[in-house]
């Protein structure tokens, strides 16, 4: 195969259809860029929820007249659980020390006007899966002498909650623009055929394979797609930068929020070259078996 001749008719193509290799290109990269992003939430939210889930402990608040064979009860209980991997015991007094210094600088009048008779005992639970709290708390809730069971704090919920909408969103988006950019290059390609078709003719005539035939229009869309991911990892590093350090990070406390390191974007950038590639040439390829004969 000359494959300068197949370089040379890459480059004319490219330069003949220059208004649909920038359109191409650009979808490809819009396509590629909400892929990345949507890579880069989801593996935000796994990093938050695996931050949080490690610190989540099921605490079992009791009634403040609650009976030592009562607490004993709920402990059994407790330890009973295949859940459950290890069990504290907080009494008022260090239930008080920690409620000062938890309330101390933000709520000084909640701190002077409570006592330490008003602390709740309560235990503390470790899990060996802290997903599964909810199964540890329906199991001592409504026992006697329990009078409230705390799990994932509601903040934690919105978190997370926003999170998966911001994903799903993305991803819709980036499943839209994935078609789209199909889409564009089919309609590239079929162009390009139709305008080369008395080119094809002639090589045809003479005895050229389809291989050596297709290979230009192919490589101008891989040229597309590697410039359009291209385009795209910028952007990627680009958004983890201003979208994950400077904007979720300073929206969230540090304590609330593990950020993803940009480890994570390097990661993304063979999946998302390697996508962008494989789509485009196997769209031109379809489309080139359809329309590229004479």
């Amino acid at each position: 195969m000359r494959w300068n001749f197949v370089f040379t008719e890459m480059w004319q193509g490219l330069r003949r259809n220059l208004t649909m290799t920038v359109a191409t290109t650009i979808t490809i990269t819009i396509a590629m860029f909400a892929l990345g992003a949507a890579w880069l939430f989801h593996a935000q939210i796994n990093r938050t929820h695996d931050y949080w889930f490690g610190k989540i402990e099921v605490s079992v608040f009791l009634k403040q007249d609650s009976t030592g064979p009562q607490q004993d009860a709920i402990q059994q209980e407790l330890n009973s659980l295949p859940q459950v991997k290890q069990v504290f015991f907080e009494d008022r007094s260090t239930a008080w020390k920690r409620f000062k210094k938890e309330f101390a600088k933000t709520s000084p009048a909640l701190v002077n006007n409570s006592s330490e008779q008003q602390m709740p005992q309560s235990f503390r639970v470790k899990l060996h899966n802290p997903r599964q709290f909810n199964i540890v708390a329906q199991a001592v809730r409504d026992m006697p002498g329990v009078e409230d069971v705390a799990t994932e704090p509601d903040a934690l919920k919105k978190l997370f909650s926003f999170f998966d909408t911001l994903e799903r969103f993305v991803l819709l988006f980036a499943g839209a623009a994935l078609i789209a950019a199909l889409l564009l290059i089919f309609n590239n390609v079929r162009l390009a055929a139709y305008t080369r078709r008395r080119e094809v003719g002639i090589m045809r005539l003479v005895g050229a394979s389809d291989i050596y035939i297709e290979a230009p229009f192919v490589l101008e869309i891989v040229v597309c797609a590697v410039v359009g991911g291209a385009i795209a990892t910028g952007l990627l590093f680009f958004t983890k930068l201003v979208v994950f350090d400077h904007g979720i990070g300073h929206a969230f406390n540090t304590n609330l929020l593990d950020i993803i390191g940009w480890g994570t974007v390097v990661q993304a950038i063979p999946y998302l070259l390697l996508t962008a590639i494989v789509a485009s040439v196997l769209t031109a390829v379809g489309t080139l078996q359809r329309y590229l004969r004479v």
